[in-house]
């Protein structure tokens, strides 16, 4: 096994997509994020795992169970398993951030290039890992 390993600022901040799943193991899975000015991640609710959040660029909001918090450049978020949480660009620029969560919860490899496609797609974790 080879796990993954590069500059994750780097890719971060490259990173144009709305959602790109990097690396799926058995257990945990480091997805991608870009939000646009204004856009969000929208509402969730994750029953069976944590969330780590780590922010690259960008300004915005997070909020866990009706709590708002700003986040920037360099901060991390942690969201317990069963809080209600959503992130929100309130920025004018793109908010680039990754998670990592396990669970896995999408398909190894997915790219959403927007929250819309995002959306309409409603893939879930198939099993197939990076390795």
């Amino acid at each position: 096994m080879k796990g993954y390993i590069d500059d994750i600022e780097k890719v971060t901040r490259s990173n144009e997509d709305f959602r790109r799943v990097l690396y799926t193991g058995a257990h945990l899975q480091l997805v991608l994020m870009t939000l646009q000015p204004g856009e969000e991640i929208g509402e969730e609710i994750h029953e069976d795992r944590d969330q780590f959040f780590r922010i690259e660029d960008g300004e915005g909001e997070v909020l866990i169970d009706g709590s708002r918090h700003r986040i920037e450049d360099d901060f991390a978020v942690i969201v317990p398993a069963g809080a209600r949480h959503n992130v929100v660009n309130t920025g004018e620029e793109p908010l680039k951030l990754y998670t990592l969560y396990g669970p896995p919860e999408h398909r190894h490899a997915v790219v959403h290039r927007s929250k819309a496609q995002a959306d309409a797609d409603h893939e879930h974790f198939d099993g197939k890992t990076t390795e």
